[in-house]
């Protein structure tokens, strides 16, 4: 029987270049979405793509996503940070449809940081003895165009909480397409693979490569834990998101070590090198400037 794929939050960062590499490979896809006029402008022309709404909250909308599907992918939103209620019961319910294969983008070290959402999502996954492929990426390069996209166009500083730790930054549209080849290839079946990019940069050289590439003076401020917070909280964002990225930095600034690391298991699944930093730039620069 041909894979039909389940891809939750198929509009966003790892979700897109994952239905755009599916699409190529002449899989079919559904498209699991809050915003259905969103995916139907995006999915414009994609034959393979069926679009239904899709909510974690919202048992109702989960039997008509899943119909048909034998392999699930999806990445946690940040907005849910409670995993034994926001995402067990989804869980429970694809263990009852007997799928062939879960892939769930966790987060590099997972094993070591029980605090994570990720970390309890991973085990509940385990638990149920849902056949799975996690995919534990290093932090994104598109934090830096989205979570951090207003200090650095309009202010030109990377106000980011990151001490002076480096960081072995990857790419999410090498994630997307690892994801794909995950869920097209038997081998990597229960497996817990640790992804990083080609190196490790610390916020003050991204900064510098940025200033070299797009010919404007970008700075590192190094704000304090606290200070990002409450300027964050003060701009309207939503305290669990917050509170979240705080430990995200935490982590990042004790756990140096697991960090900086750099594997070259991006590269053999995807059989070409992952994209570097000055790529990402390049290629973005229109959030950037």
């Amino acid at each position: 029987m041909a894979d039909k794929i389940l891809v939750i939050g198929g509009t966003g960062n790892i979700g897109w270049p994952l239905i755009e590499y599916l699409t190529h490979q002449h899989v079919k896809v559904v498209a699991g979405t809050h915003n259905i006029d969103k995916a139907t402008i995006k999915f414009a022309g994609f034959d393979n793509v069926e679009i239904k709404y899709f909510d974690f909250l919202d048992p109702s909308s989960f039997e008509d996503t899943m119909t048909g599907v034998n392999k699930v992918f999806f990445v946690r939103p940040p907005q849910l940070a409670k995993p034994k209620q926001d995402m067990l019961p989804f869980l429970t319910y694809i263990k009852q449809k007997q799928i062939q294969q879960l892939v769930f983008i966790s987060l590099l070290g997972v094993e070591i940081l029980p605090i994570m959402p990720h970390h309890k999502i991973e085990k509940m996954i385990l638990d149920l003895d849902i056949p799975y492929t996690f995919i534990r990426p290093n932090y994104f390069m598109q934090n830096l165009n989205t979570t951090h996209h207003e200090d650095i166009y309009n202010h030109h500083d990377l106000f980011i909480p990151g001490g002076n730790s480096r960081t072995s930054f990857i790419d999410t549209r090498d994630v997307g397409e690892i994801a794909g080849v995950t869920l097209l290839d038997p081998q990597y079946l229960n497996q817990k693979i640790d992804i990083t990019g080609p190196e490790a940069f610390s916020y003050q050289k991204i900064a510098q490569t940025m200033t070299e590439l797009l010919d404007v003076q970008y700075t590192y401020s190094k704000p304090s834990l606290l200070k990002f917070r409450k300027t964050m909280l003060q701009r309207g964002l939503n305290k669990t998101f917050a509170n979240t990225l705080v430990q995200i930095y935490v982590i990042e600034q004790v756990g140096t070590i697991t960090a900086r690391k750099v594997n070259h298991n991006a590269e053999r699944l995807l059989g070409h090198a992952p994209r570097t930093m000055q790529t990402y730039i390049k290629d973005y620069q229109k959030y950037f400037k």
